[in-house]
């Protein structure tokens, strides 16, 4: 059977996250849309129009202060700041909508696991069951200082951290309930039997939260899980808890050996090795013919921020590359940060050594998603290549201008994939998890770990 691709839009609740420059463009409506409720309810018709899975919403808290010492590039280039709390569209956005799943992202590291549980079970009561969490562990130094979360601890015990974290989740959504405690009896005057909520009791190295969980069982119970870390121990993690996971690769052979690695963790986990969805990121742009689609990139690169572009890189790696030459060449520069994003911009010729020219010119459209360009035929080849060659399960599709990017995708991409019998062409659940996961139960697999704990005792 050919296998189906899935489809989460990114997004964020700011103006053009990952092409910095583009509100610029006219077809970018980000500036103001951010914060108009009608801009994001017609962003989510679009895409339920054309089946896509799920609104992914990424965010972060702090600003981008890397670049030059200085928070002013982040703040002059629209460095995803300002930014509002996109959890707050997530009730509007489901009602006006039937099916399109909504997921959003929350940090381990500022919020407490009992805070975390409650507001995920009233999105998932309130959207009807169709609310994913992308789980990150946080890094902006700025946010710290903001009164969010403790020191910064290291990257690996961070993510030790967050192994607890979602063990209390679990405790609260899975086990502090029981199926049938809500008994709404009239007759006996019983709303909810106390013999069936239980406390959780939880004592560990982080957290220590008694419960019970404050919200009865939800369609979904534990939302949707989706995790974007990409390191050696984030990989671990996403293994053990997540149920998609959002990657970035260079090319196919770099997506078909860390796909198989992910299967493989995934089944030391005691979980089937397809439990989880591997999504890459991917920015796609796309016109009826070759050369309006290279037409239309040239355009989006008239407007690009190479000076943003610059100011996000340095807030996600720490990297300060103000004061450098666009002809420096990256491996002559003496650090760990610095060795990576060379290996990253090269290509197997050994001759082609990346400089700052280069890491500007990429990151200006998609930051470092791979961005495919072309015809809506040439776009589904690459897609299709992606899933049948690396064994991908879909992607994150990543916009450039939005919502242009967004109708690309609905109007030209989708039914090209949906001739080729690779998507589909109606929802078939009610919740995410069904209609993301092809399965016909709303709930977490039983193979999950969330299901290997239990409640301590008194």
């Amino acid at each position: 059977m050919t296998k189906q691709i899935r489809i989460n839009a990114f997004t964020q609740c700011s103006i053009c996250p990952q092409s910095k420059g583009q509100w610029k463009n006219p077809a970018d409506h980000s500036s103001a849309g951010y914060r108009d409720l009608d801009y994001w309810i017609d962003l989510a018709k679009t895409l339920e129009r054309g089946c896509v899975d799920a609104l992914f919403f990424a965010d972060v808290h702090g600003v981008y202060d890397v670049f030059g010492g200085s928070m002013n590039a982040g703040i002059q280039h629209a460095v995803q700041f300002p930014g509002n709390d996109p959890t707050t569209l997530a009730t509007v956005l489901a009602r006006e909508t039937q099916h399109l799943g909504l997921i959003f992202t929350l940090s381990t590291t500022y919020y407490p696991p009992f805070h975390a549980a409650k507001l995920f079970s009233s999105l998932d009561h309130f959207t009807g069951g169709r609310v994913g969490w992308n789980i990150v562990t946080s890094y902006l130094e700025s946010a710290y200082k903001n009164g969010l979360g403790s020191q910064p601890l290291e990257h690996d015990e961070r993510y030790d951290q967050a192994d607890e974290y979602l063990d209390v989740a679990y405790k609260l959504w899975e086990h502090s309930w029981e199926e049938d405690a809500v008994s709404r009896d009239v007759h006996a005057d019983v709303h909810t039997d106390p013999t069936k909520v239980h406390r959780i009791n939880h004592k560990g190295q982080y957290y220590s939260v008694q419960g019970p969980h404050m919200c009865e069982p939800s369609p979904q119970r534990t939302p949707f899980l989706v995790q974007a870390g990409q390191s050696g121990r984030g990989t671990e993690f996403g293994a053990k808890h997540a149920e998609a996971l959002f990657c970035g690769f260079r090319d196919i052979q770099e997506a078909k050996e860390k796909t198989r690695t992910i299967r493989d963790l995934c089944e030391a986990n005691g979980r089937p090795r397809d439990a989880i969805k591997v999504l890459p990121g991917v920015c796609i742009v796309c016109a009826p013919t070759e050369q309006e689609a290279q037409e239309k990139y040239r355009e989006y690169l008239s407007y690009s921020s190479p000076e943003g572009a610059l100011a996000l890189f340095g807030g996600w790696t720490g990297i300060d590359l103000a004061g450098l030459e666009p002809e420096s060449v990256l491996d002559n520069m003496e650090s760990q940060g610095m060795q990576f994003l060379a290996q990253w911009f090269n290509s197997d010729d050994p001759n082609n050594r990346a400089t700052l020219m280069d890491v500007m010119e990429y990151m200006s459209i998609g930051s470092l998603a791979k961005v495919v360009v072309g015809t809506p035929a040439q776009i589904a080849d690459y897609l299709e290549a992606m899933v049948d060659e690396a064994d991908v399960d879909g992607f994150n599709v990543i916009p450039v201008a939005q919502p242009a990017s967004a109708l690309e995708l609905v109007d030209l991409v989708i039914p090209e994939l949906q001739r080729r019998g690779r998507f589909k062409t109606h929802y078939e659940g009610n919740t995410l998890r069904e209609n993301f996961s092809h399965t016909s139960h709303p709930r977490l697999d039983p193979t999950h770990h969330a299901f290997t704990l239990s409640l301590e005792s008194p």
